[in-house]
């Protein structure tokens, strides 16, 4: 398949054109990665001292959300800038398709002069319409260590990483060794680099480095206020129709939690000695002084938070992920908090924005840069987002909604009222209520801000109506969350929903 024949007259004059000075961009990202596992984000019961460093030299982001909180769809947006209803792309309703993906960051970058590498989980396929089964883009880097589907913990199981095996034959620590060698041999080129590494880790089955088996051994770890079924009763009912109901339970939460977070946090530990091969890496290479850094996740995980596991469902252990972005070129950084509202849909343009490329229009999401520099000034933060979707279009029909989120507020709408289910509200104060631990939406008190989310929700769900892709099952969703249209008249676009693709595997 040749994937990038409509670029190729592009790529020598804009390698060219564009000066060296432009920053290589180092992004790290884990699978599904709670908040609240890192030491600089409040966990001193972790030891991730890696990630801590980075956070000391650079900001720590507060307020940063998944817009679908699954790994295919938000990896697919992760490196479009879109949302999920215009990459068209997740589990149940299908590939990326090549014209979308030929507005990648990778992509723009490659034509533009950057050098490209990519390991670990890609997360998704791209469908080329002129050959019917969908591939691996691997043509678009110059270093290729990804793999298709979730890939496996062991590295001599991912054909791209085999070379790897037999020094490190758990995949993490082979994803850092790969990130090394790519930044020590393009930090030698004139061409600046981009390097993403995407991690399995802590991704289920559990299955962690056997090497850091003592790391957490007979560790008794505390339980988050907002953990236990008790603490998700006023949850709407719809959230219950998912298996994150259930895997509080069959995943041991309930009676294993200390073992089963030992092995989670053990995952991660792996992720920060790999994190750590990376830093040292680029600190020892003439790109030192001359580098943005990322590391985030593709969602969040419940953990046993209000009795649910997994993710998927739009509440803050879910949807909320860390962020931690670091610019080397900075002299004498301060590490700084950064409140605002950011997305996974802003990695894309920001990207582009360092990489001086300008961005398609078509991109959703917006670039951090202002927001960067202005917090490692100690300045004022511009304005970002004043709301972002919270998008679920898979798994089963009760669990489909869009919901909305500010710096302040949550609302959730669960649209489906059949079967015994009622259409429910769900609001929270964030700034007060950071677990969710109380629902706002009844009565009087704060019918204000209500009104305000509903509205927020009402202009999302036009913007799902007007730009959503005109296949893979999207534009029925637009008829579906629409809070102004009764159930009676839009049931049967639900019930006709068939998710042939949402049981099995572990996504």
């Amino acid at each position: 398949m040749t994937w990038l024949i409509p670029f190729l007259f592009f790529v020598m004059a804009a390698a060219t054109a564009v000066a060296d000075h432009r920053p290589n961009i180092v992004f790290l990202l884990t699978d599904d990665q709670a908040v609240n596992t890192l030491g600089c984000y409040g966990n001193n019961e972790v030891s991730t001292p890696n990630i801590d460093a980075l956070a000391a030299r650079g900001l720590t982001f507060d307020r940063h959300y998944n817009t679908t909180a699954i790994c295919m769809a938000s990896r697919a947006s992760i490196m479009t800038g879109k949302l999920e209803y215009k990459t068209g792309t997740n589990f149940s309703h299908g590939p990326m398709r090549l014209d979308i993906w030929q507005q990648s960051y990778p992509v723009l970058m490659r034509q533009a002069g950057y050098q490209l590498g990519f390991a670990g989980k890609f997360g998704f396929e791209v469908l080329d319409a002129e050959d019917e089964h969908p591939k691996m883009p691997e043509e678009a880097f110059e270093r290729w260590g990804g793999g298709e589907g979730q890939t496996s913990y062991k590295t001599a199981r991912n054909p791209s990483m085999a070379s790897y095996a037999e020094d490190y034959p758990h995949a993490t620590r082979s994803y850092g060794a790969f990130g090394r060698d790519f930044i020590l041999e393009m930090a030698q080129a004139d061409a600046p680099f981009c390097l993403s590494i995407s991690f399995k880790a802590p991704h289920r089955p559990t299955t962690p480095d056997p090497v850091d088996d003592e790391i957490y051994a007979g560790k008794q770890f505390t339980k988050p206020i907002n953990y236990g079924r008790e603490n998700g009763l006023h949850f709407a009912k719809q959230s219950q129709a998912g298996r994150q109901y259930p895997r509080f339970e069959e995943w041991g939460y309930d009676k294993r939690y200390d073992e089963v977070m030992a092995t989670y946090h053990q995952q991660i530990y792996a992720i920060d000695v790999a994190v750590g091969m990376i830093v040292d890496a680029l600190s020892s290479s003439p790109a030192a002084k001359n580098t943005i850094i990322v590391f985030t996740s593709d969602n969040g995980f419940f953990c046993g938070a209000h009795g649910y596991g997994s993710k998927v469902l739009p509440y803050e252990d879910s949807s909320r992920a860390p962020l931690i972005i670091v610019d080397t070129r900075t002299e004498e950084p301060e590490a700084a908090r950064v409140r605002r509202l950011t997305g996974n849909i802003d990695f894309a343009p920001t990207f582009l924005d360092y990489a001086e490329i300008q961005r398609p229009e078509s991109m959703d999401g917006r670039s951090l840069m202002p927001v960067i520099e202005a917090g490692l000034r100690n300045d004022a933060l511009p304005p970002h987002h004043e709301t972002l979707p919270l998008l679920n279009f898979w798994g089963p029909k009760e669990t489909h909604c869009l919901s909305v989120v500010s710096e302040d507020w949550k609302y959730i709408h669960w649209h489906y009222a059949g079967d015994g289910y009622e259409a429910t509200d769900e609001l929270y104060h964030l700034a007060e209520d950071p677990h969710e631990l109380e629902n706002l939406a009844i009565g009087e008190k704060n019918a204000a801000s209500l009104t305000a989310m509903q509205g927020a929700h009402s202009q999302q769900v036009q913007k799902l109506r007007k730009e959503a892709v005109p296949f893979h099952n999207y534009q029925q969703f637009a008829t579906l969350f629409d809070r102004q249209i009764a159930w009676p008249d839009k049931h049967h676009l639900a019930e006709d929903f068939t998710d042939t693709k949402s049981t099995g595997g572990q996504k």
